[in-house]
């Protein structure tokens, strides 16, 4: 289940990139709802366009960054003993091989999604980084108390 979740998170990510890369135009926005559009950008940076000024012209260094923390993630997934924290590990290493990918073959991470609310708009961001803050929140939920297994006593005796 492991491996099956990181390829359908990395398959999810990259199809909708070469969507949005074969169907958006740079700096057109394309209105999908109210205070939601597709609109076609790249980031340098990590998530949501944090770092992007540090990492300008560095995507090897930044991919290899990023590649060091994912092995790690993908270390810690495969000796996870719940299934949520499993899954968490799983949503965060799937989304940041796909951002990896993008940053070997393009130099920058494809975004596209734009949510806004008047003229503030939140970084545009991506299916991996959806992936990534979801895979967050599940590893935070299953370390809460609520979600622990008690241990069972030892005898004393």
């Amino acid at each position: 289940m492991l491996i099956s979740l990181i390829a359908a998170t990395v398959l999810a990510d990259q199809l909708t990139k070469a969507a949005a890369l074969s169907l958006l135009s740079l700096g057109t926005a394309v209105p999908v709802l109210p205070s939601f559009n597709f609109s076609l950008g790249f980031n340098e940076g990590a998530s949501f366009g944090m770092m992007g000024g540090i990492m300008a012209g560095k995507p090897l260094l930044m991919a290899a960054l990023t590649g060091a923390l994912t092995l790690a993630f993908a270390v810690m997934a495969f000796r996870a003993q719940h299934a949520l924290e499993r899954a968490g590990f799983a949503l965060v290493v799937g989304g940041a091989l796909g951002n990896i990918i993008d940053r070997v073959r393009q130099g920058a991470v494809t975004d596209f999604l734009d949510f806004y609310w008047r003229d503030w708009h939140w970084p545009t961001f991506n299916i991996a980084d959806i992936a990534i803050t979801l895979g967050a929140v599940l590893i935070l939920a299953a370390s809460l108390p609520l979600r622990r297994r008690k241990e069972p006593l030892l005898d004393q005796n």
